[in-house]
């Protein structure tokens, strides 16, 4: 009896779930209702999916509005009626066009205009698919309306948007949220009536009583409505089913790919190589996953057309036939990768394909999927209502002043110290908590459907510009829609443009290169030396200070062992323990012979009995506690949080230690291995995908090896990495380069190397416009480098702020003129105009008489810090006391077990909490030197000395040596003041200078 009911999914306007209001219909004795969500089929999957379960016919529609304008409610006569709706509303959403107040001649959809609209519009005609629809409160004016002759027209429209007063007054938050307005000033036409509530079945028919023909209208209606989505086990993969026109030529094409790719990867492939490929290309025949497999072929030989570079990674990384086809670089036979992790029988959904571009190569091959493939879009997900934005909206909604709102969402207030209105947003912020605040995209995954996908949702037009669905990956797979994930990734981006710059600067030795030839890499002792000692700086996953301490402590200096390094540093195995376990199995493996369960060790003897891997959960499932594949498969989804059903989990959790039991074992050991299990919740990795990261590392590993400055530069101009731009600077430095400040006949937009010389780009000076720095590099191209600044200025539309930014970073000083000098001359030259414009006949310019000037290297370093954020020279040059201590990270070993004084320039610090909820840091530092060294804060030290931002800090500690990883147990620390900018010093000219140039040449001596 319920055809206009609306979930959270009407974005800030419902308040409860699609799983809430079948709980209510079931409460209220119903039957059967309609999910009719405004502008939005978010729900309706899931909705129709969950409805079996309260013994309720689910019915799909859509509540057309423009805002909160009632057009009119269409309800789908069947899931080709529910398809019409969903392009009907993507047509509007996607050109951002208004509803119209009459709706077009659904073939195959039942359309019910608001009892209002229809006397608002004075509608006379009705089309034989049309209906008006009355609520209760409507009916009191039913008899006055004139509508009544419409006998066999009118339906009830009893609207469902609120369950209680609770709700009505979240419903009054979001739309003043939605409405960027008090609570206060909401306007009673954008909020709906608190009427708007789900009466029990009895009080429903009662209220019609007078007029039952419309009850009688309003069954027949809905009797005629069936929508049917397959959620069961054996539903069939809604992807598309052919990559060519038919199965058999798909199956043919595939097998045929793999004996033209199998002579690459594998020149003398043995029985074993031959068995396996057999293996998995009967399954995948069975499993109905060749059009997969072909479409991500390919998507990745478009790429290699194309020249983009791309790692295939996750879980099909297990998989021969992709390592063939070419969709990885990861050799499954090299590393024994378990095949049943990438897919077994009891899996419905295909192996988990994500390719990773450059981020500048992925919006055209997204261009591309769409262009290719018929039915494309890509998958949404939920922007959630989060508790400091929350607190943050409703602070607005109530009206407090934005100190107060500040100090709510920080979380600094005492309960008892807050006022009545800080205790309303807190209150009611817990209300609408959670639920969905917009539609999101999620962060890679493409939907390539054998049908409309409007078939399953309408669609949605992001600034992105492609189509995406309404609905997130969970449900897609609960459908049979498996995402295709193309990410974009900014360490191929690094990779890509260090071949381009090896290419310009060497082209010689970049013809002999082949970026793709890891086996080769994986042997270069060069290279394994980098990965031994930690020299990771910029390489892709193994420059941060975690993974550079634990390839120490593992003594790591092969593929095999990165690979391993990949999965053991992910918060899973830390989180259980068995990091440590690991590593101390690792340095004496007799350990593994006196500590692990002797099944343990021989289910993974590579790993020493020790779970590192996703496949790690299946196998102790399978082989330790005796689960079926499908099972463990259960299991490792549900670990993994891309999971529906936790009772199905529950029960797989129960048989585990049944069957452990029944084995005989204890219960410790079994609770032991099931805390292992449980601690790989959302973070372990599968094998292949650590293998396709460190295949990406010793890419990396290798530019950084043989050509460091030209790789250092396409970490700048890619984002950098885990630190910050300065440290890959010094990085450069450290590594042989010459480091200039921008140069306006050096410089591109981006950096670039020439030789050793590394001169920054124009981009990087924080206030100069991106349009000028391209205007000057166009230029020079154009017409050749600058002569003087009185040439630059005759070529170049610039303003005279922009163009002192340019002086002051010193981008003249091929001139040989002293910046201030030039800085009087710009401004004298452009005194009236304010801006430079290029001259047809080049004027001659005045002379000027201007004193001389003097500039010290204190005034450019911190001229530096201002315009690009970091200084050339280095920080302990600022200091206003020299180092008392000479120590530095060499010194350490000598030091070991002893205490020691020394000052470290502040790279990183990574705050974390011991077991008892104390607050503990880990810093990385340089000293003096430009040596990297590491420090420990326990609470106590953290409390009484934190860091305050960056700068030079004086330590003294203790040294110790962890798995012969040497770190300083800090005791107390001091942050170091910089000298007083001279710029703003408060002195005379003449004492300023005559001060810096006695400290410049009492620290030159």
């Amino acid at each position: 009896m319920y055809l206009n009911c609306h979930t959270y999914y009407s974005l800030r306007y419902g308040t409860f779930s699609e799983v809430a209001l079948l709980e209510q219909a079931k409460e209220c004795g119903v039957g059967q209702l309609a999910l009719t969500d405004i502008n939005n089929t978010s729900a309706g999957l899931n909705f129709v999916r969950r409805a079996a379960e309260f013994n309720i016919k689910p019915l799909l529609g859509i509540d057309f509005r423009n805002g909160v304008d009632a057009c009119f409610v269409a309800i789908a006569k069947n899931n080709a009626g529910y398809m019409e709706l969903n392009q009907f509303l993507s047509q509007h959403l996607h050109e951002k066009t208004r509803i119209p107040a009459n709706a077009p001649a659904f073939g195959q959809a039942y359309v019910i205009y608001p009892f209002e609209k229809v006397l608002y519009h004075e509608k006379k005609e009705f089309l034989p698919h049309e209906f008006i629809g009355v609520s209760v409160q409507d009916m009191r004016r039913l008899p006055f309306s004139g509508l009544l002759k419409w006998k066999d027209r009118l339906v009830v429209q009893q609207p469902v948007t609120f369950r209680n007063k609770r709700d009505h007054n979240a419903h009054r938050l979001l739309r003043a949220i939605d409405n960027n307005t008090l609570l206060s000033k909401l306007c009673p036409t954008e909020q709906a009536p608190e009427t708007e509530q789900m009466l029990p079945l009895p009080q429903l028919v009662a209220a019609f009583s007078d007029h039952p023909f419309i009850l009688e209208n309003t069954e027949r209606l809905m009797g005629e409505c069936h929508v049917h989505f397959d959620f069961s086990a054996t539903r069939k993969p809604q992807n598309q089913r052919t990559y060519t026109k038919t199965v058999a030529q798909d199956v043919v094409l595939l097998e045929k790919l793999c004996q033209e790719g199998l002579p690459y990867r594998y020149p003398k492939a043995d029985k074993a190589v031959l068995q396996r490929l057999d293996k998995e290309l009967s399954l995948i025949k069975k499993m109905g996953f060749v059009s997969y497999f072909l479409i991500n072929w390919d998507i990745v030989s478009e790429a290699r057309r194309r020249g983009f570079f791309y790692v295939g990674r996750g879980s099909g990384a297990n998989s021969i036939v992709a390592y063939i086809l070419r969709i990885t670089d990861v050799d499954p036979m090299e590393l024994d990768l378990y095949f049943e992790r990438f897919m077994n029988l009891y899996r419905a959904n295909p192996p988990d394909f994500d390719i990773d571009f450059s981020h500048r190569d992925r919006p055209a091959m997204t261009q591309y999927i769409f262009q290719r493939f018929k039915h494309v879009a890509l998958l949404g997900t939920y922007v959630t209502f989060k508790q400091r934005g929350v607190i943050r909206e409703l602070g607005k909604v109530f009206g407090l002043p934005k100190g107060e709102i500040d100090r709510l969402a920080d979380g600094q207030f005492r309960p008892q110290e807050l006022d009545g209105m800080s205790v309303l947003v807190l209150k009611y912020g817990r209300l609408i908590m959670g639920m969905p605040n917009y539609l999101g995209i999620h962060a890679g995954g493409i939907l390539i459907g054998d049908v409309s996908l409007h078939w399953f949702s309408a669609t949605h037009l992001p600034p992105k510009g492609f189509p995406t669905v309404h609905f997130d990956m969970v449900i897609a797979e609960d459908v049979g829609l498996y995402k295709f994930d193309i990410l974009g990734q900014r360490g191929l981006s690094k990779i890509q443009e260090a071949m381009a710059i090896i290419a310009q600067e060497h082209p010689e030795r970049y013809a002999k290169v082949d970026i793709h030839d890891i086996k080769a890499f994986k042997k270069d002792p060069k290279i394994n030396d980098l990965v031994r000692t930690a020299q990771c700086m910029g390489c892709f996953y193994v420059e941060s200070p975690a993974m550079r301490m634990l390839l120490k402590k593992l003594r790591v200096d092969t593929y095999l062992g990165l690979v391993a390094a990949s999965s053991i540093i992910r918060p899973g195995v830390a989180k259980s323990g068995m990091m440590r376990e690991y590593i101390l199995r690792h340095r004496n493996p007799g350990r593994a012979q006196e500590r692990a369960h002797p099944v343990m060790l021989q289910i993974m003897p590579e790993t020493y009995g020790v779970m590192v891997y996703q496949e790690d959960v299946i196998k102790v499932a399978h082989y330790f506690a005796d689960l079926d594949l499908g099972e463990a498969d259960v299991l490792r989804r549900g670990m993994s949080g891309k999971f529906r059903s936790r009772t199905e989990f529950q029960k797989v959790k129960d048989k585990f230690i049944a069957n452990c039991r029944e084995k005989g074992y204890e219960d410790s050991l079994i609770f032991e291995i099931w805390e292992q299990i449980a601690s790989f919740a959302g973070y372990a990795f599968a094998k292949g995908h650590s293998a396709s990261y460190a295949v990406e590392s010793y890419q990396t590993l290798f530019l950084r090896a043989y050509f460091p400055l030209e790789y250092m530069v396409a970490v700048l101009n890619n984002g950098g990495g885990f630190y910050r731009p300065e440290h890959y600077v010094h990085e450069a430095r450290m590594l042989g380069a010459t480091v200039h400040p921008p140069c306006v006949n050096n410089s591109g937009e981006a950096n670039v190397i020439h030789g050793t010389d590394i001169f920054l780009g124009l981009a990087w000076l924080r206030d100069l416009e991106a349009l000028v720095a391209a205007r000057i590099v166009r230029e020079r191209n154009a017409k050749g480098r600058f002569h003087s600044l009185e040439d630059f200025m005759d070529r170049v539309p610039i303003s005279m702020e922009q163009l002192g930014i340019l002086i002051r970073i010193d981008a003249f000083r091929f001139t040989g003129a002293n910046k201030h000098h030039l800085l009087w001359k710009a401004h004298l030259s452009l005194s009236r105009s304010k801006v430079a414009h290029p001259k047809l006949f080049p004027p001659k310019q005045r002379s000027f008489e201007i004193p001389e000037f003097y500039t010290t290297h204190l005034e450019t370093a911190f001229t530096q810090m201002e315009l690009l954020g970091f200084c050339l020279c280095s920080p302990f040059d600022l200091l206003v006391q020299r180092p008392q201590s000479q120590r530095c990270a060499r010194d350490l070993p000598r030091f070991l077990g002893r205490h020691i004084d020394i000052y470290g320039y502040l790279v990183t610090v990574k705050s974390t909490k011991t077991h008892t909820g104390k607050r503990m840091g880990f810093a990385t530092l340089i000293d003096r030197r430009g040596e990297v060294f590491d420090t420990v804060h326990f609470p106590p030290v953290m409390a009484a000395y934190p860091f305050r931002g960056k700068g030079i800090y004086r330590f003294y500690g203790k040294v110790v040596s962890e798995f012969g990883f040497l770190s300083i147990e800090v005791m107390k620390m001091q942050k170091q003041d910089y000298v007083q900018d001279p710029r703003y010093a408060d002195m005379k000219t003449t004492t300023k200078r005559r001060a810096i140039k006695d400290r410049e040449k009492e620290e030159r001596t």
